[in-house]
């Protein structure tokens, strides 16, 4: 397979920053390492429902986000993830415009003391769905980071999984493979110091869908999530933020 070196689309490898297709400005993520949360579990929801704009997370009916989550955002935005005490809890992520035609998400979801947890939404506005994974966090002995690839393309139709392959390492296997919609993958380590190309393809074909040029490069001991998400056939992107 040939990696083309002319892209379709860029998007920017940031550290611990979330990006869409067209340019935006950086959003830090990385907090001061953490080991362990103590009595509570730690959460971070990220965006991909297509045409979202306006979201806001509540727990047990409390207002926990200060601002609007759109499509392509992670909240929090300036650290990885929120506090939530052990239990039982009714999460409900919804837009607060009176005239909006997003169909509000409103889910159970039960934590324990200790463990980390990304809410995923993905589909459209008026078919919201979610799914929480627990993140399996690992701070690495070395000096690399973990990465981690998240399918949330939307089509109306099935489409295919998806490889992911890196200028660095060459075209002799991809980092991610035959990646599903809906699908998150384990964490793998990933080099730090350097900065790198990803390719997105459709398994078993030879012209990526989407090419992400690295601009910057992972900080050592990290975990970051790169999440492929918006519209199979219109805008897609592929944001990198900070697990832990």
């Amino acid at each position: 397979m040939k990696l083309l070196t002319t892209p379709t689309l860029y998007l920017g490898i940031l550290s611990a920053a979330v990006f869409c297709c067209s340019c935006t400005r950086d959003i830090p993520q990385v907090t001061t390492l953490e080991l362990g949360t103590g009595n509570a579990a730690t959460v971070q929801v990220f965006s991909a429902t297509v045409k979202a704009a306006r979201n806001y997370i509540y727990v047990d009916n409390i207002p926990v986000s200060g601002i609007a989550l759109g499509v392509g955002g992670v909240f929090p935005a300036t650290a990885y993830a929120f506090k939530v005490a052990p239990g039982t809890h009714t999460f409900l992520i919804k837009d607060t415009l009176p005239a909006t035609t997003q169909i509000p998400l409103t889910f159970s979801q039960n934590t324990e003391a200790g463990k980390n947890y990304t809410v995923f939404t993905y589909d459209t506005i008026t078919s919201v769905k979610q799914v929480t994974i627990t993140n399996n966090i690992v701070i690495p002995s070395d000096t690399t980071a973990r990465l981690r690839f998240a399918n949330f393309i939307y089509n109306k139709t099935p489409v295919p999984n998806v490889d992911v392959y890196s200028f660095r390492k060459g075209t002799a296997a991809p980092v991610f493979t035959s990646v599903a919609t809906n699908q998150v993958t384990d964490f793998i380590p990933y080099a730090t110091g350097i900065t790198d190309t990803l390719y997105v393809y459709a398994t078993g074909t030879t012209a990526p869908l989407l090419v992400k040029q690295a601009v910057s490069t992972l900080t050592p001991s990290r975990s970051y999530t790169a999440a492929y998400n918006g519209s199979f056939t219109g805008t897609k992107s592929v944001s990198i933020f900070a697990t832990y």
